[in-house]
């Protein structure tokens, strides 16, 4: 598809017109707080993968309401000392996958933690950490799961996985709590943003075309999936859109960005009918530090950059680590 969205220029200085609720701040500190009385209770259990240059370690810790998350820990082979470490989530629908599908930050010299996404891994590749929290109807999908309320909304539970994911990875003796960034693409790059914006010393984030930002345009300007599952929901669950895009706010890419606190390095692909551009700069226009990037991939849809994104990324992280 050719361009759809706004004018480059206009994108650069575009802002979403979603406010963010009064105790955005306060709902996400209790939940946290919440999180917390559970013993995190990290463990790092060694996996023989028949890879030579990495060691690879199957992660089990406690997430939202203490449920057991799992991921990977992959390391150089023969680390002895503290290395800066990358936070890694990922796409929509998919799971921590298989370890040999994870080595380009181990590559590189950074211990890398793969967080698997609750309930999901049965899209296109598999996990391993199931959802014991039930919602009410819901269309079929994540992005409506519990949408009455923030309490009970899908994505309460997963960001806060994540936020526990960093922490699991900073447990580790042979991580540099100090030089920890994080990264992901699609809903891995909105996971990305809410922990930017939830984790106050993390020393770089890398979001690629984020997803979850900007609801109140993306959720109408798109008619592909997962934004669209919130459009098939309200056609069902007809003068619901007050009470889910209240929902949505405390969710918003943009309201965690207004809040981040380190370099960024963003992503947009200006043909990305699945996360249309003009919602990846919403989040990108609010994000509160100096030093921050955005690279253009100006005739490309929701693959983005892929590698060549990637190559930015490892010219772009270490200096930041």
């Amino acid at each position: 598809m050719a361009l759809f969205d706004l004018p480059l220029h206009e994108l650069r200085t575009y802002r979403t017109a979603s406010v963010a609720p009064d105790d955005f701040d306060a709902f996400w500190a209790k939940t946290l707080e919440e999180a917390r009385v559970h013993d995190l209770d990290a463990r790092f259990e060694p996996v023989e993968t028949g890879l030579k240059n990495v060691e690879v370690f199957d992660v089990t810790f406690a997430g939202f309401g203490g449920h057991p998350v799992k991921g990977w820990l992959t390391l150089p082979t023969g680390t002895t000392e503290p290395l800066p470490a990358v936070v890694e989530f990922v796409g929509y629908g998919g799971g921590r996958g298989l370890p040999h599908t994870h080595l380009l930050w181990a590559s590189a010299g950074f211990a890398h933690l793969v967080m698997d996404t609750r309930g999901q891994g049965s899209g296109w590749s598999d996990g391993a950490t199931p959802d014991p929290v039930g919602s009410g109807p819901a269309h079929p999908g994540f992005m409506t799961r519990g949408i009455e309320d923030p309490e009970s909304y899908y994505y309460r539970r997963v960001f806060t996985d994540a936020v526990r994911a960093v922490e699991a990875a900073r447990s580790h003796p042979l991580v540099d709590a100090s030089r920890t960034a994080a990264v992901g693409g699609s809903q891995g790059g909105g996971i990305t943003l809410a922990v930017g914006g939830l984790v106050p010393d993390l020393a770089a984030i890398a979001p690629d075309v984020p997803f979850l930002c900007d609801f109140p345009r993306a959720t109408t300007m798109t008619d592909r999936d997962p934004y669209r599952e919130v459009g098939r929901y309200l056609k069902a669950h007809r003068g619901r859109t007050e009470q889910v895009m209240r929902t949505l706010s405390y969710f918003d890419g943009a309201h965690f960005a207004a809040r981040g606190r380190c370099p960024a390095l963003f992503s947009v692909a200006l043909e990305d009918q699945t996360c249309p551009p003009s919602t990846v700069f919403a989040a990108f226009n609010a994000w509160d530090h100096s030093d921050k990037e955005i690279a253009v991939y100006d005739f490309n849809d929701h693959e983005g950059g892929g590698p060549f994104q990637q190559a930015e990324q490892l010219r772009w992280l270490p200096a930041r680590l």
